[in-house]
């Protein structure tokens, strides 16, 4: 009766035909078994058994799972009794598979047909409503859940939640969470997630906390990936390692998506050695984790271990590289100045089939421009597929700040103006790229330009984690409780990197002032408040980790590897572009930055 190929483990006789093949059919759902399920499907309708509900139910289900949404469809369309459940099937399959308009239009045709939602239809609306980011959708689906009252119901609640949250619409997302009479983990984890994207990292471990005292259900991975998240754009760092053992607690911690978010913390907060640890503990990985790994290894200057670690890849199988493990293997060489190297990954993409994206010219322009291949980088720019965005221009322009080439700065600057817009962080590069060249009148015209469409200059600042507070400084900061014995530390070291040779290179003071002037100010920037807070803080051999929102200055570079070499200790600094660790006066950078 079933071709013997099939090996299916159960006998068609023991029980009505129908029950056994939507055994075999969920077993093979579960597996996505696709040609067995294809097969399976032929005898189905070679014993006209496709119109029985359970087993149309069961189809839309397999071809959803097997991600063929509209062989999904044809079940659904030749289904002569369309149950509540088959409604809900076919709905759930175009949600499932990032196709949320169709799966709203049958949320819409199930409502003319007179069939009311359920505890199952409306969490696969709302899915769909989330990928949309839609808040009016998500508003009317929320009114339809109020007036059914199915709003109170612990999972269509949460899902509700989830939703305005995806939506960004925290608040709504808030009040449904206040109102609900009980809550599970999956309502937990929606509202944190939500906090999480609006960048609310306070209010999100807040919730955390709160949620390990008042619930007896246990944490699951999206909750710990969502936190750890937290913790490393917070460089919470004690904070996170109290996260990961609990994820020990919860079994989570063999979750390639738990163990990805725990290998960008470790990264964010400088231990990239804890980072390995994590990825050698998990034995089979997804893309995420390796892409999260060379992400690591190339920000932090591992540029062997991420070549070594994309060959791995290649060679274990499993995971296949895509347009974001290139990304990374290109920053690697563009931060190590490996030109040549850089060229061959570029090509390479074409073997795999990856077109290569603006960002990857970006970076591509960035390896040039730092080299000082500056022609090589404008020529790469003309020959780009697609219009340059101003994020491959601003690379051009970090090459001509770096090498002094304020004509071809004013160049990219005409270009960038022709697209009628202009960023501040690229107005800041421009003034940055004149200034460093001495051109004090077209860095006060670009400084002009900012303040006239009103756009501020971002505040340098430095951050450092004591236990778990993060303590935060800019420039000449003197509101620090412990003001007086920072700048006193700070006047100490003065005196010890001088015998030691240091110099101040006040070319990085750019604005146009007096040389006293530019030695008081280079001297108090953001960093070295953080870090002699840390040297007054911190017991003596404990490294200094310290966070900054903005590049870190040349000087500042130099002046932290004589402070390494004069305290003998180990600073790690996460500038926007990079990690820099100093020990003994030297950094992993190789003054390449």
């Amino acid at each position: 009766m079933v071709d013997s190929q099939l090996q299916l483990p159960f006998n068609f006789n023991q029980q009505p035909l129908y029950r056994n093949i939507c055994n075999t059919l969920l077993s093979l759902t579960y597996s996505r078994s696709l040609p067995k399920g294809l097969q399976l499907h032929a005898h189905i309708i070679k014993l006209g058994l496709q119109t029985i509900p359970l087993l149309s139910h069961h189809l839309i289900n397999f071809y959803s799972k097997t991600h063929l949404p509209y062989s999904s469809l044809q079940i659904f369309n030749d289904s002569p009794h369309k149950s509540a459940t088959t409604w809900s099937s076919i709905i759930s399959s175009f949600a499932q598979n990032d196709l949320p308009l169709v799966s709203l239009e049958f949320f819409r045709l199930m409502l003319r047909h007179g069939l009311p939602p359920d505890d199952h239809i409306f969490p696969s609306a709302t899915k769909s409503c989330a990928i949309l980011s839609s808040l009016p959708v998500a508003r009317s689906l929320h009114c339809f859940a109020f007036k059914t009252a199915y709003h109170v119901d612990l999972f269509v609640g949460s899902s509700i939640i989830d939703m305005y949250a995806k939506c960004g619409d925290i608040g709504f997302a808030r009040n449904v969470f206040d109102e609900m009479p009980k809550r599970n983990v999956v309502s937990w984890s929606g509202l944190i997630y939500g906090y999480v994207q609006l960048g609310e990292d306070d209010e999100a471990l807040r919730l955390f906390k709160r949620f390990l005292v008042e619930e007896d259900d246990g944490v699951n991975d999206f909750t710990l990936s969502s936190v750890l998240r937290v913790c490393g754009s917070s460089t919470l760092l004690q904070m996170g390692k109290l996260v990961h053992g609990l994820s020990f607690k919860t079994s989570f911690d063999l979750s390639c998506f738990v163990a990805s978010s725990l290998i960008s913390l470790y990264s964010k907060c400088g231990v990239v050695e804890e980072a390995y640890d994590v990825f050698e503990e998990v034995t089979v990985r997804n893309l995420g984790m390796w892409n999260a790994m060379l992400i690591a290894c190339a920000q932090h200057a591992h540029t062997s271990k991420t070549f070594e670690l994309f060959d791995k890849m290649k060679s274990v199988g499993g995971a296949k590289a895509n347009f974001i493990t290139f990304l990374c293997v290109l920053y690697a060489c563009s931060h190590a100045g490996l030109v040549e190297k850089g060229k061959y990954y570029f090509e390479l993409m074409k073997d795999y089939g990856i077109e290569p994206g603006t960002q990857h010219y970006s970076t591509m322009v960035d390896l040039l421009g730092r080299a000082g291949k500056l022609d090589d980088a404008v020529k790469m720019i003309e020959e780009m597929p697609m219009e340059p965005t101003e994020s491959v221009w601003g690379a051009l322009l970090t090459g001509c700040r770096l090498h002094g080439n304020p004509e071809l700065a004013s160049y990219v600057a005409d270009k960038v103006s022709g697209t009628g817009s202009v960023s501040s962080g690229f107005l800041v590069m421009l003034s940055n790229a004149y200034a460093a060249a001495g051109r004090w009148e077209e860095a006060a015209k670009a400084r002009k330009t900012m303040r006239d469409c009103g756009i501020k200059k971002e505040t340098g600042l430095s951050w450092v984690e004591e236990g778990n507070r993060v303590h935060t400084f800019a420039a000449g900061d003197r509101s620090h409780a412990k003001t007086f014995e920072i700048y006193k530390k700070l006047e100490e070291l003065g005196e010890e990197m001088d015998k030691a040779g240091y110099v101040a290179d006040t070319s990085f003071v750019l604005k146009e002032v007096g040389g006293e002037e530019k030695n008081r100010t280079i001297r108090y920037h953001s960093e070295r408040l953080a870090i002699a807070f840390g040297l007054i803080t911190f017991p003596k051999g404990q490294p200094i980790r310290v966070m900054k929102n903005l590049r870190v200055c040349g000087d500042c570079h130099t002046a932290i590897k004589f402070i390494s070499k004069c305290t003998g200790r180990v600073i790690i600094v996460r500038d926007n572009n990079r990690f820099h660790r100093f020990e003994d006066g030297k950094c992993t950078c190789g003054d390449y930055w």
